[in-house]
């Protein structure tokens, strides 16, 4: 059976968590410590960085889209749309939620690997004026839950457990009611929403 080395605070093991159980995949998901090193991580991805996705043959994959696509041809093409316009929207989907993550990974990387006086703050301004671009576009541009789920919209539902986990203060919420729709569609068209999201 397949692997998936996993943290389960990263917004990206969640996406890919959630997606392979949506799609009833047969994936086992092992969680990590990526600070330890450990020889099962390490051995299939030398960047030591998860999600890592481990296949029977032993071949591995890296980047938590690339595990997305995989998924997508392992579950016979169910995560992404056929259609071309419709893959594209999903797949730019995912990128946005995606860089969305990595904006607020950066602050909490900032804040926690810095003394907290060689903290750079135009650094978290900066982070923090793109969080809010990438949540304004995605008010914009979510595609509503409406029968199944793609892999764009897994991307989101993960960046929003990260906020709610790590920036519960953002209030991302406020003046965003197409993403608060689509969190309260997600959950139900996503039972195990709460199993499988980011969280400490």
């Amino acid at each position: 059976m397949p692997v998936i080395l996993y943290s389960p605070a990263s917004p990206y093991s969640a996406k890919v968590r959630m997606a392979a159980d949506y799609t009833n995949v047969g994936i086992e998901a092992r969680k990590v410590t990526t600070s330890d090193e450990p020889d099962d991580l390490i051995g299939a991805n030398p960047l030591g960085k998860i999600p890592t996705l481990i296949l029977d043959d032993g071949f591995s994959l890296f980047d938590s889209r690339a595990i997305m696509q995989e998924i997508d041809r392992m579950s016979g093409k169910v995560l992404f749309p056929r259609n071309g316009e419709k893959r594209r929207a999903a797949e730019r989907l995912e990128a946005a939620a995606d860089g969305l993550c990595d904006c607020l990974l950066a602050q909490v990387y900032e804040k926690r690997m810095r003394p907290e006086e060689k903290v750079h703050q135009e650094w978290l301004d900066l982070q923090a004026r793109k969080v809010e671009r990438a949540l304004d576009w995605l008010e914009a541009n979510i595609t509503p839950v409406r029968g199944k789920l793609n892999g764009g919209q897994f991307a989101v539902a993960a960046a929003i457990s990260y906020m709610d986990l790590r920036f519960p203060d953002l209030n991302w919420r406020r003046g965003r009611s197409k993403l608060r729709r689509f969190e309260t569609r997600f959950k139900e068209a996503y039972p195990a929403f709460d199993l499988n999201k980011a969280q400490a």
